[in-house]
């Protein structure tokens, strides 16, 4: 089955950095609507869209808005901006990029660093330090001032195009889980326990949103969705891979963050192998997602698991995924909670 690539598109190209997801959280309000017996929105800005189910249990899926971003932090006296980062990026993809600031009104800049003629040959030789970057926007300081203060926001400048069987754009991380989770509750009739799908913030600094939606709503299951590392290019070892694009989505066993509960891990290995769904299985020795906060911020746990969608490029200036692993996304996470009053989850 196709996904709708339009919609993807939206929602990926939409700014959204961490603490200021708003324009992506108005995407969402309007796709979920139709298909929500209520929706919130709070205090951090996370939205959750409820759906009543038929027994007294709760599950939390958790897809977070926000984008791997930057904050301005200085103008200097020729009008270049210095800037902060929102999560972790690889810098050496930022060379000579267009971004977006955002500012009084948006405006376009472009990073720069000291040009390869003026460097010396040892600097030719090491990637160049985030902190050695800067934006020029091609005004003056006074210019710059009357539309950009420090505190603003800046993302990154990208449209979603196809390669192939593939989406590339900026914010793939996370706003193909975004999409999917919008999908699932597109698809999804008469869950069995009540069921609370939660677009979280600021996941890319700290998980900090999932953690004040999971200590709201105290789930007894919960699923994360969030991208993984396709590292399946040249120069890769097979033992480095973790996935591979066009392989089926990803049931995470563990990351940084998270040791999943081997309960669910078995569980959604069923679901997979039951409903003819392509997965493979992630282990990532670094880096955390939304998971870790569901299962840890209420009272003894939630049983917990992760689907994850295999990315080429992560925090990078453009990320890519494949439209058939995006598509076995949306089937296992569908089918995962439709089927979760049926399993055995005593230990054993």
């Amino acid at each position: 089955m196709a996904i709708n690539v339009k919609l993807l598109k939206q929602i990926c190209e939409v700014a959204g950095a961490p603490g200021h997801e708003q324009r992506v959280r108005e995407i969402v309000m309007h796709e979920v609507k139709p298909f929500a017996d209520s929706i919130t929105v709070d205090n951090m800005g996370n939205l959750t869209v409820f759906k009543k189910g038929k027994k007294n249990k709760k599950v939390m899926i958790a897809a977070h808005m926000d984008e791997i971003a930057f904050m301005v932090t200085h103008i200097d006296e020729k009008g270049f901006l210095r800037f902060h980062p929102l999560g972790g990026f690889d810098p050496k993809t930022l060379t000579a990029q267009r971004v977006i600031v955002h500012g009084r009104k948006d405006i376009v800049g472009v990073m720069g660093s000291k040009p390869i003629h003026m460097m010396t040959a040892e600097e030719r030789t090491k990637v160049v330090p985030i902190s050695d970057y800067f934006i020029d926007l091609g005004l003056s300081k006074k210019e710059a001032e009357k539309i950009v203060k420090a505190g603003d926001v800046v993302t990154r400048d990208r449209e979603l195009i196809e390669m192939g069987n593939c989406v590339n754009c900026k914010s793939i991380d996370n706003r193909v889980s975004v999409f999917i989770l919008i999908e699932m509750l597109r698809e999804l009739k008469n869950p069995p326990f009540d069921m609370y799908a939660v677009f979280t913030v600021q996941e890319e600094v700290g998980l900090r949103g999932a953690q004040a939606s999971a200590l709201r709503i105290q789930p007894d299951f919960g699923f994360g969705l969030d991208t993984t590392i396709a590292f399946d290019v040249p120069g890769a070892k097979d033992h480095e891979v973790v996935t591979r694009l066009g392989e089926g989505t990803a049931i995470k066993i563990m990351d940084a963050s998270t040791i999943c509960d081997y309960r669910m891990v078995n569980y959604m290995r069923e679901i997979a192998r039951k409903y003819k769904i392509k997965y493979q299985e992630e282990i990532l020795t670094a880096g955390g997602t939304d998971t870790a906060s569901i299962q840890r911020m209420t009272p003894g746990g939630a049983i917990s698991g992760a689907v994850s969608i295999p990315t080429r490029h992560i925090h990078q200036v453009i990320e890519m995924a494949d439209k058939n692993d995006i598509r076995a996304s949306i089937d296992l996470l569908k089918y995962a909670v439709m089927n979760l009053a049926t399993y055995d989850w005593s230990f054993k």
